[in-house]
Formats: structure tokens, C-alpha cells, sequence
């Protein structure tokens, strides 16, 4: 069995050997999404400068755009306090990190107040998600 990497050791996966990663505009600082990394996809990502994530529900590497054709381009990796968060610091390839067509996977904003609270969708759709996944 190969021992990990010095720095890849100082990473705290969850029991499942998983850690959440934010990817994260570099031009602007949008927050984009919130993936799963293991240990493959975080060094998969440190090697190619593409980001690589696990997908827990199709239980294999999710290279981001394999699909889609958006990409996300890494600038910085960075790791939080507790050594329990990756933040990716990405430049997203045509501008849509979402599957559903959006800027942001964080497009909805919950406006009002108590039980009459409700999720508003509050950023636009930039391409129909039936054209981004023929």
C-alpha cells in the first residue's frame, strides 16, 4: 500500500473519505456550487488544474463538464482551518457551473418570513438544461 502525499495526509475526509469542495468564481467570488472530493479527485485536481469531483450518486469521478462542455479551470486550492473544506478558486468554462443552466447552483433566495416564507428562483436560466445535455 503507497503512503498519500504529505499534504494530501493533512486533508480530514468523513468517514466516507469524502470532503466537501466550493467552487468558487475567481473573477468575482460568486460561490458556484458545492461538490464531494476524495483523495483521487483532490490529487486528479492538484495534477490537471481541471476540477475533479466524486459523484456519491453515480459512486465514480465526476470530471466537471465531461458532459456539459463546462469545465472549470483551477487557479487555487485552498483548504479551511479544520482541514475539512477544499475552496476552489475556478474559471468557469461558458459561464454555467449548474445543471440547470445557471450561473450559480445557489440561484434561489428565501424571501418573507416565517410560515409564509417562501424559495424565490432569483438568477436566470443562461441555456436551457435540454440543450446543455442532449
Amino acid at each position: 500500500m503507497t503512503s498519500l502525499p504529505a499534504w494530501l495526509a493533512d486533508v480530514k475526509f468523513n468517514s466516507d473519505g469524502l470532503i466537501p469542495a466550493i467552487a468558487q468564481d475567481a473573477a468575482d467570488g460568486t460561490v458556484l456550487m458545492v461538490a464531494w472530493m476524495n483523495a483521487q479527485a483532490l490529487q486528479e485536481t492538484l495534477r490537471t488544474g481541471r476540477a475533479v469531483y466524486w459523484s456519491r450518486s453515480r459512486r465514480k469521478l465526476w470530471r466537471k463538464g465531461e458532459e456539459s462542455g463546462h469545465t472549470q479551470t483551477v487557479h487555487e486550492i485552498r483548504l479551511d482551518c479544520d482541514a475539512d473544506v477544499i475552496l476552489l478558486s475556478i474559471t468557469q468554462q461558458g459561464g454555467i457551473a449548474c445543471h440547470t443552466g445557471r450561473k450559480s447552483c445557489f440561484y434561489q433566495r428565501l424571501e418573507g418570513s416565517g410560515n409564509d416564507a417562501r424559495w424565490v428562483a432569483t438568477d436566470p436560466v443562461l441555456k436551457d438544461p435540454e440543450l446543455i445535455y442532449k
